[in-house]
């Protein structure tokens, strides 16, 4: 699967004839009134990690398929826990001993799912839009959760990170937020920018070199910044991202030393955004790249919440997809 699949769809292919969101490919189109409910939703699911009985019996009877073609232990363990925290049944599929290592096509395998009765498919791949094509194609009862496609979108980390800030900072309208460093390569940085704007924070800025920058970011509503210093000052949230070295074609970057010279936060420098602001990564770190342990493990971080989190954003989605009607 060489070429990219998005674009196919005319209207929002994520939601059914009522407006509900029966499939989670990205967060860009979205309403901001579903984003919000599956914050609110997501809320409602933090605790039940606390109780004596850690589920309860939203997808009792449902089968959820983990559908991995790039490795991601921490997203796929988390959407297992969540699906399995719904009551569901969880198939994890080992993608290098399936079929489609064999030769057997991506739809091929989706429909052999099908026929096993699959009422869900978690689906992160290498190549954009295929999570799209997928929920093209699958039986009208079936939803399609996007667990991460390409340069694309990754869209239940981006709604992650909503949570965590919401948690911690309680209203998006009056907030600045700096994303920082690998820009180009990522998927986190595209879905927070759209969760961001759409939730209403008035500025969102992406900090990185030029060569780590896609071009038309301006058009996304972020403010561009190449100097570190000045895309965290008087920053209230700091996300960092991940160098993303297997994504990168030819030299982007002099050096891991010269970047954290230059775009690592340290102690020193994070003391320019507010003294109160949290720092988030989506991980996995490169401590001494991107970030300085001292504030990967200090009082300001907040990396290991957001997994937390990302186990009840993850409940969030699948059920709020699956108390939806059936698409036509």
């Amino acid at each position: 699967m060489a070429r990219e699949f998005t674009g196919k769809f005319a209207r929002n292919p994520q939601l059914n004839s009522n407006g509900e969101l029966h499939h989670l490919l990205s967060i860009e189109g979205l309403p901001k009134a579903i984003l919000e409910r599956i914050i609110s939703t997501a809320d409602s699911f933090i605790n039940v990690a606390e109780r004596e009985v850690k589920s309860v019996p939203l997808l009792r009877g449902r089968s959820v398929f983990n559908l991995f073609f790039e490795n991601s232990t921490r997203t796929r363990t988390t959407f297992e826990i969540a699906a399995r925290r719904l009551s569901a049944d969880v198939f994890n599929l080992d993608i290098t001993r399936s079929s489609t290592a064999k030769g057997e096509s991506l739809l091929d395998t989706i429909n052999n799912l099908t026929a096993m009765q699959a009422d869900m498919f978690v689906v992160r791949h290498a190549t954009s839009g295929a999570p799209y094509l997928i929920a093209q194609h699958v039986a009208p009862h079936v939803h399609v959760i996007n667990a991460g496609d390409g340069r694309h979108a990754h869209p239940t980390q981006g709604l992650l990170d909503m949570v965590t800030i919401r948690h911690y900072k309680r209203d998006f309208t009056n907030l600045t937020v700096a994303i920082v460093g690998d820009i180009l390569h990522s998927r986190v940085a595209r879905s927070d920018i759209h969760a961001l704007t759409t939730l209403g924070v008035p500025e969102v800025r992406a900090v990185a070199p030029l060569t780590l920058l896609p071009t038309g970011m301006e058009q996304m509503g972020v403010r561009v910044c190449t100097r570190l210093e000045e895309g965290i000052k008087d920053a209230d949230v700091i996300i960092m991202l991940r160098l993303q070295n297997e994504r990168m074609q030819g030299a982007l970057l002099p050096s891991a030393q010269e970047y954290f010279r230059n775009y690592g936060l340290t102690p020193e420098k994070l003391a320019l955004a507010k003294p109160d602001a949290i720092v988030m990564h989506p991980g996995p770190i490169n401590r001494g790249v991107e970030i300085d342990s001292r504030v990967a493990d200090g009082t300001q971080s907040v990396i290991l919440p957001q997994v937390t989190f990302g186990i009840a954003v993850r409940m969030a989605v699948m059920a709020i997809a699956a108390s939806s009607k059936v698409m036509h």
